[in-house]
Formats: C-alpha cells, sequence, structure tokens
C-alpha cells in the first residue's frame, strides 16, 4: 500500500509539471500588443499592419456578424487623427495578460484608457478601453476592442448644432 501511495504521488507531480502554462504576463504576443498600442500612441497606423494576418478580423464595438478588416482599422485610425489631437492608448504592466485556453487558442487581454482632446472644441475625454486579440502563428487573426464612445458622439452633435445654430443666425 505504501509503495502504491509513492507511485501514485510520483504520477500526479510528473503530469502536473508536464502540463502547459494557461496564462502568463509575459510573451511575444503580449509585446506585439504593446507594440501596436505605441504605434498608435505616435500615429503610425500604417505600422500597425505588421502585426495582423492579412485576413484578420477587427470587431471594435461591433458584434461578429460585421468585422473590419485591417485596411479599415487603419483608414478610421487616419480620420481619427484629424478628430482628436494627442490621443493615446494607455495601459498599465499589470494590465495585459496572455491566456492560452482549453481549446488551445491564444488571446492576449488589454485593460487601458484612451484619451483624447477634440480638435474643434479642445473638450478632454477619458475612455476605458478593452480590447482582446487572438493570436495565430504569431500574427494577430482577431481583435475585439470595447469602448463607450457616446461621450464623443454627443459632444461633436452638440458641436454641429451651435455650429448650424452660428449660421442660421447670420444675416
Amino acid at each position: 500500500m505504501k509503495k502504491t501511495l509513492i507511485i501514485l504521488g510520483s504520477c500526479a507531480m510528473l503530469f502536473s509539471c508536464s502540463q502547459k502554462q494557461n496564462y502568463t504576463m509575459q510573451s511575444p504576443e503580449i509585446d506585439a500588443v504593446k507594440a501596436i498600442f505605441e504605434l498608435y500612441n505616435k500615429g503610425d497606423a500604417e505600422g500597425q499592419r505588421q502585426y495582423y494576418a492579412d485576413s484578420a478580423k477587427i470587431f471594435q464595438n461591433a458584434l461578429e456578424s460585421n468585422p473590419i478588416s485591417v485596411d479599415e482599422m487603419i483608414a478610421r485610425q487616419k480620420e481619427e487623427v484629424g478628430t482628436f489631437t494627442g490621443s493615446t492608448l494607455e495601459i498599465g504592466e499589470d494590465a495585459i495578460e496572455m491566456v492560452t485556453t482549453d481549446k488551445g487558442e491564444t488571446w492576449v487581454n488589454v485593460w487601458g484608457t484612451w484619451k483624447g482632446t477634440m480638435a474643434v472644441t479642445g473638450q478632454k475625454f477619458e475612455t476605458p478601453v478593452h480590447s482582446t486579440f487572438r493570436f495565430v502563428e504569431g500574427k494577430i487573426v482577431s481583435e475585439h476592442g470595447y469602448w463607450d464612445n457616446s461621450p464623443y458622439v454627443i459632444a461633436f452633435m452638440e458641436y454641429e448644432a451651435a455650429q448650424k445654430a452660428a449660421a442660421d443666425t447670420l444675416p
């Protein structure tokens, strides 16, 4: 009986040591996501392309039925540059992680803060952001990003209404 317990205990230790790590805070994939955020902060939308697979599907505040391509994501970022000044995506060291799912999928999750100033009014915004990136063979094949953009939409609507009202009062 004693030998059986020793053998079972040894087997348990052996198998527990061979399990794949499912969670980490340091990996090449995490470094890639950090690099994407750094490029965004520098205004280099095109530079981000190198981290995405050509067929990557991007879901920014969108359902799985409505993805955009990397080209569309880059075009949107370029358009945003004229709308906001000094926009940045900031993440803390403890706000990014990589997980490997039970299905063997590799995902990097990040929580951060987007900051920007509306160019036409000088109004400042800070918005919490969550993004998750799925990697296959070192490239992002899927990105899901979530944030509340209603404060800027409202601010733009108010600005446009004020511009229209001012134009309507001209002789």
